[in-house]
């Protein structure tokens, strides 16, 4: 998984300026930082998930109708 970009020293300023403390600040930060990395999906995340679905697809497509192809011989052949 990619990792987004999360400024931590810019939100421990901004946090610091509305009254939390040094500590508080940066628990706060490293626990946004911890949750982006982990949970965030990126576009780099959707674009590799959505190839990967892509190639199934086809699979799933191309399996489909080579069964279809191989039932209409077989019904020609009985029936013809």
């Amino acid at each position: 998984m990619s990792t987004a970009i999360f400024d931590t020293h810019a939100y421990i300023k901004k946090m610091k300026a509305v009254g939390f403390t040094e500590e508080q600040a940066e628990v706060q930060a490293e626990t946004v930082a911890d949750l982006i990395n982990e949970r965030l999906v990126t576009k780099a995340d959707l674009d590799l998930r959505i190839a990967e679905l892509k190639t199934e697809l086809v699979k799933w497509m191309l399996g489909i109708a080579a069964g279809q192809i191989a039932l209409l011989v077989t019904l020609l052949k009985v029936l013809g």
